[in-house]
């Protein structure tokens, strides 16, 4: 026996069926965006790139901040410790030179010095904390082992012995070799720490499983992924770098010429006659060495989630 039975339909409003979903951000993202996302937001950033970006510029084109030559025929000994005056606002050292000129010329030594430096010091860094890290067993305990013998030695010290040895070939690349050469140690440390993290990702096992070389995927894949950290640590060498040319010059190991620290150093004499001829040089070295510190730890907390986390 059937029965009859009704069926009935809720009316659909319309043809479209909605499905729950997880909407996704359309916004891109990845280290360098979310760290400049949050850089751009902080004043002192931009008041550490503004200095930064003056001090390369006249490092690289000083004529364009003063038209006194900085030695030479320039210096008058008639204006000895002179206080400033028309065209000469900082005054004149002990042997009668512009100290604005000198502190503008001085800023091209000891950035050129500190960029070399620093140059050296994160290419020799970057490959033994690559090798030790990737590869990891007899390599990695032996160049290990040869960092941590560096990592003991005051660089600061090293650099006096090399210009001392060899000062009869003293020039701008040997002097950033005394101080790079012996301050890689650091930037090893913080690669390996790194790569040794970025290895054990999928995208270098299924690299290394496509049967790419182990070298080529850690050149390919492993260490532009660890990079981050060694640019901070790069920026942060820098200012830490020109302190060291300044330390050099002021002992008489630098170039010699038109230098902070040569300048600090001849300003001794007359400290209590006459300050400011220390006192500026200083203040030069003081702000350049701050602005890229500064810029340098900017850095490290922007590319950090958890110190992004923790503001």
């Amino acid at each position: 026996m059937s029965s009859n039975t009704t069926h009935y339909v809720a009316p659909v409003a319309s043809d479209e069926v909605v499905v729950d979903q997880v909407r996704l951000s359309e916004k891109k993202s990845n280290l360098w965006l979310d760290a400049w996302r949050d850089l751009r937001r902080r004043p002192m950033f931009w008041v550490s790139v503004a200095f930064c970006l003056l001090i390369v510029v006249m490092a690289i084109a000083p004529n364009l901040f003063t038209s006194v030559a900085p030695s030479g025929g320039a210096c008058d000994l008639a204006k000895s410790n002179g206080g400033p005056e028309a065209g000469h606002p900082l005054g004149y050292t002990f042997l009668g030179c512009d100290i604005w000129s000198r502190v503008v010329h001085g800023t091209s030594v000891s950035m050129s010095v500190g960029v070399m430096a620093t140059a050296i010091s994160t290419v020799i860094g970057l490959i033994m904390g690559a090798l030790a890290g990737f590869y990891g067993g007899f390599l990695d305990s032996l160049l290990s082992r040869v960092g941590d013998i560096f990592f003991t030695i005051p660089y600061i010290v090293a650099a006096v012995v090399v210009m001392s040895v060899l000062a009869e070939y003293k020039n701008a690349f040997i002097l950033a070799l005394a101080i790079g050469g012996f301050s890689w140690a650091s930037t090893a440390r913080i690669a390996r720490a790194e790569v040794l993290r970025v290895k054990q990702s999928d995208y270098v096992t299924a690299s290394i499983s496509i049967g790419l070389s182990r070298f080529r995927t850690m050149l390919s894949h492993v260490i532009p992924n660890a990079m981050a950290p060694v640019i901070v640590v790069t920026t942060l060498g820098l200012g830490t770098a020109i302190v060291a040319e300044s330390t050099l010059s002021f002992l008489g190991l630098g170039l010699g010429g038109v230098s902070w620290g040569a300048d600090i150093s001849n300003a001794q004499q007359s400290i209590r006659t006459a300050p400011l001829s220390l006192f500026w040089p200083s203040l030069a070295l003081t702000v350049s060495v701050l602005a890229f510190i500064t810029l340098g730890e900017l850095l490290r907390d922007a590319v950090d989630p958890k110190s992004r986390a923790q503001r």
